[in-house]
């Protein structure tokens, strides 16, 4: 039976969204329009098959197959297109258990991700069982808060990436939680945490001196908070220059992305799409020959 799915769309996130902040030799180099797609998923904890239909909640959702199909139809269409994740694909299911993250690792390598982040139960078999299972990754892992001493962990971190697509360089780093509390010292040893916010008004600089006209912030930090946890809406109000910050932790299931205006010309999109891979996340972004993104169309998609 070929799987069905479901996509919700909406003009809700429709704008007119600057990339200032790059050079005028950067913006020249669009000489024409250019579409690129960004999918993301956060939090799928495991799950690679789909609910059991008698599942009270999501029943027959979900799903890493038809996740699988329905990317490769996206990408059929589109000829840029981006595949990201924003941490937690370990822990969930027996497939953890059993197998120790090797076969959640193997299939985001098989769905072709580009880059993901690190969630707090990305450590749940210790730095060194995450770094065993790295070794299978033919995605970038960035995570630009947490200090990588480890020997185990170093060479498969960076702090943040680019990607060229096309006329549009994209950069992307990554920002998570802080540890203590969530997990044991023992198993993220030789990883210490680092103020977000800080760290991501550096990398953001960093990155728009290289040259890239958009910027998205893989996060694992939460949606938001009461009181003054570091957040994803603390985040997008305190650090201009982020595009998008493609969240995760909080499981927070949004049926359009929250725009955050910092100016009359420049704006952050945040969006999560709930856990267990129930949900694919897309954001189309069309840049004009200046360099100016005409209109951010967010969308998702139900795996069903």
């Amino acid at each position: 039976m070929n799987p069905v799915y479901s996509r919700r769309s909406w003009l809700a996130a429709t704008a007119m969204t600057s990339v200032a902040g790059v050079s005028q030799a950067a913006l020249r180099r669009l000489e024409k329009p250019q579409q690129l797609v960004v999918l993301h998923t956060n939090d799928t904890h495991s799950y690679l098959e789909p609910f059991p239909a008698d599942h009270p909640r999501y029943p027959g959702q979900g799903g890493a197959a038809r996740r699988a199909t329905l990317v490769k139809q996206i990408r059929q269409q589109h000829k840029h297109v981006l595949l990201l994740d924003s941490g937690d694909f370990f822990q969930g299911t027996p497939y953890f258990n059993f197998f120790g993250g090797e076969i959640e690792i193997k299939t985001m390598s098989a769905l072709k991700y580009d880059v993901a982040t690190i969630g707090n139960h990305d450590f749940d078999n210790g730095v060194k069982g995450l770094a065993k299972q790295l070794q299978h990754a033919s995605f970038e892992l960035v995570s630009a808060n947490y200090d990588v001493t480890s020997k185990d962990l170093a060479p498969h971190v960076s702090p943040s990436t680019t990607r060229q697509l096309g006329q549009v360089k994209v950069g992307i780093f990554g920002l998570g939680i802080e540890l203590s509390g969530l997990v044991l010292p023992a198993w993220h040893k030789g990883v210490t945490y680092q103020d977000p916010i800080g760290i991501a008004k550096r990398t953001v600089a960093h990155l728009k001196n290289q040259g890239c006209q958009l910027i998205i912030c893989l996060s694992h930090l939460g949606y938001k908070y009461d009181g003054d946890k570091v957040s994803d809406l603390a985040l997008a109000n305190e650090v201009s220059g982020i595009d998008l910050i493609l969240g995760g932790h909080t499981h927070t299931f949004m049926r359009e992305p929250k725009i955050i205006k910092q100016s009359a010309t420049r704006q952050t999109l945040i969006h999560q799409v709930g856990w267990a891979g129930l949900r694919l996340g897309r954001i189309d972004i069309m840049f004009s020959p200046d360099g100016y993104a005409l209109q951010t169309n967010a969308g998702r998609y139900r795996i069903a």
